[in-house]
This record gives structure tokens, C-alpha cells and sequence, in this order.
């Protein structure tokens, strides 16, 4: 089966931003596809993104951006189904806020590294061929408002997992998303004589369903609560992702961060530095 329209894959499609940003999509003509890794829930978001946007052009594809096997897999038959891939956003994200120590992904590396910086990389990889045929492909990262609160912040290029040094789930989350700010960089200049663009969404606080997390203590779901009161929606976050894949304004635009404002904005000195970024990209091509 191949499309005429234009097509969309966006990870994590089935909750959250994602999903808000599928129906919004869907809304505008695209032929949606969202990345899952449950496959019941994503029937469930699947079933909801056609009927809010009012459009049957919208599909599941099963894939677990921790799993090198996962990503390959669909790839594959994202390769076989498609005569191009317009927009790729790497909306998926490990940040499970009640994890108490680190998990190993199927390939033995820890979850929110694998997901966060590595999946996206590998995917990217995968299907650039399709990208490629776009008329003017559109590649957009996900990184985190917060990175603001760590202005001192970088990636341990000696210990990017966490196995010589005391694990939280937040330092190890920033970590990867001030990466994927730099591979968002260093991607850019790579495909700079090509149609394919590629920047990077600075996501705002937004609202967290905290059913989510059922194990999380009393006090976590009080500052949860609280922050919600100063948080945007995820219809409202999910404007920009659109804003990012839609804008004719955007055609040669590449290589920037932008805000929920739909405003550039600079990252740290640390994340623009070219040798700090082919530090990091040297890494990450380790586990590629």
C-alpha cells in the first residue's frame, strides 16, 4: 500500500502530546502513523485519533525505541509500505518517574538513554532513504524546557548509563535530551545540501497524567499537582510539533530549537560547542 498525501511517523503517537499532535495532523491532510509499544493501547489512541480528527488515514506501527531489533523491524516495513516519509518526530520518551534504579533495555543498555538518544538515531538512520524522498522532509527532535534548571549540564561521555555514578531518572532523562539538542546540531549540518530539515522542540511543563505512575509517594503526586497548576495542556504543546511539520515558513529553516511559543531559542554554550557535539555524536555512533 503506498500514499499519495502526505505522510507522518510520530513515536509515542498514543498518549500525551503525541496524540494530540496525530489528531491535529490528521486534521490537516496527513497520512498519520503512530509508534507504539503496546499494542492495546495503541488500538485504544488509534480508534481516538480517527475519530477526533474525523480522518481513516491513520495507522499503528509497533515499535519499542529501546529495542535496536524493535526499530530495524519496523523500518522494514515502514520501507515496503511507503514511497517517502515526509515528517519523522521523535516525540517517544522514557522518563518513568518512580523508577528507583536503572533498567537495561533487550540490548543491555539503560532504557532512557536507549530511548531517548539511541532509538532516535537509529531510526533516523533507518528510514532517511524515505526522507529523502520527500519534496521537503522534515526531521523533529523532542528536548525538555527543563534543561534551563541545568545550565552547567553535560553528557558524561565516559558514563553515559549511569553504572559508575548514583542513578535518578531525571539527571539520566536531561542527559539524553540535551544529546538529542546536539544531535539535532550535528544532524543538520549533515543533511544541509538536502530538502530535509531537522530541528528540535523545547517542550514546556505540561500536564502529566499522573495515573500514570500509580508507585510514586504521596509527596511526588502533591508537587505533581502542583506544577500542573503552571503547566500548559498537551493540545496546546502539540500547536508547536504541528507548527514544526506544517510551516511553509520553515522550508530552509534547520537546525534550531524552538519554544512552545513557536520562537527560536538557544541551548547552553556547551550543547553548541562543535567539539562537545562530535564528542557526543562519536559516542552515540558506538551504539549505532
Amino acid at each position: 500500500m503506498t500514499f499519495k498525501t502526505e505522510t507522518c511517523l510520530i513515536t509515542g503517537g498514543n498518549s500525551g502530546i503525541g496524540k494530540q499532535a496525530a489528531i491535529r495532523l490528521a486534521i490537516a491532510g496527513f497520512h498519520v502513523i503512530i509508534g507504539v509499544r503496546n499494542h492495546k493501547r495503541g488500538i485504544d489512541a488509534l480508534s481516538e485519533i480517527k475519530q477526533k480528527s474525523g480522518s481513516n488515514s491513520v495507522e499503528l506501527i509497533e515499535i519499542d525505541m529501546s529495542s535496536k531489533k524493535s526499530i530495524l523491524n519496523a523500518s522494514e516495513k515502514l520501507k515496503r509500505q511507503l514511497d517517502c516519509l515526509d515528517v519523522l518526530i521523535h516525540n517517544a520518551a522514557d522518563f518513568d518517574i518512580a523508577r528507583k534504579q536503572a533498567e537495561l533495555s533487550e540490548d543491555g543498555v539503560e532504557t532512557i538513554w536507549a530511548t531517548n538518544h539511541i532509538g532516535p538515531i537509529i531510526l533516523t538512520n533507518s528510514v532517511i532513504n524515505l526522507i529523502k524522498k520527500s519534496k521537503q522532509g522534515r526531521i523533529i527532535t523532542i528536548a525538555s524546557q527543563g534543561l534551563i534548571m541545568h545550565p552547567r549540564l553535560t553528557v558524561d561521555v565516559n558514563d553515559p548509563e549511569y553504572k559508575n555514578r548514583k542513578y535518578r531518572v531525571p539527571n539520566a532523562y536531561y542527559q539524553s535530551k540535551l544529546a538529542q539538542v546536539m544531535y539535532t546540531y550535528w544532524l543538520a549540518e549533515q543533511l544541509k545540501d538536502t530538502v530535509i530539515t531537522v530541528n528540535c522542540i523545547r517542550v514546556t511543563n505540561v500536564k502529566v497524567d499522573i495515573s500514570k505512575y500509580p508507585n510514586i509517594s504521596k509527596f511526588m503526586k502533591f508537587l505533581y499537582s502542583v506544577k500542573s497548576r503552571f503547566s500548559i495542556s498537551p493540545e496546546e504543546m502539540a500547536k508547536t510539533y504541528v507548527y514544526l511539520a506544517l510551516s511553509p515558513n520553515l522550508e530552509k529553516t534547520t537546525g534550531k530549537y524552538f519554544n512552545e511559543k513557536n520562537s527560536i531559542v538557544h541551548s547552553s554554550s556547551y550543547s553548541r560547542n562543535k567539539h562537545n557535539i562530535e564528542s557526543v555524536m562519536n559516542l552515540s555512533m558506538k551504539y549505532v
